[in-house]
C-alpha cells in the first residue's frame, strides 16, 4: 500500500510502498497501537506511518552532539 505523508520533523511529503492492509491502517487510526495493528513492519516504516519521518531526519534531528 503506498502511503503518503509529510515529515514532522522537515515538514517535507514523501510517499512509500508499506506492506500493509487498509484494515490495519484503520485499526491504527481507530486507536490501536500500530505495533499490534502491524506486527510484521520494522520500527522504521512504522515511524514513517507515524511521523512521516525517515531514519536519516531521525538522526539528523537528534544526533548527540
Amino acid at each position: 500500500m503506498l502511503i503518503t505523508r509529510v515529515s514532522l520533523l522537515t515538514q517535507q511529503k514523501r510517499v512509500k510502498e508499506i506492506d500493509i492492509k487498509p484494515e490495519q491502517l484503520r485499526a491504527w487510526k481507530n486507536g490501536m497501537l500500530i505495533q499490534n495493528a502491524m506486527p510484521h513492519l520494522n520500527p522504521s516504516d512504522r515511524e514513517f506511518i507515524i511521523s512521516g519521518s525517515t531514519d536519516k531526519e531521525w538522526d539528523a534531528a537528534f544526533e548527540e552532539a
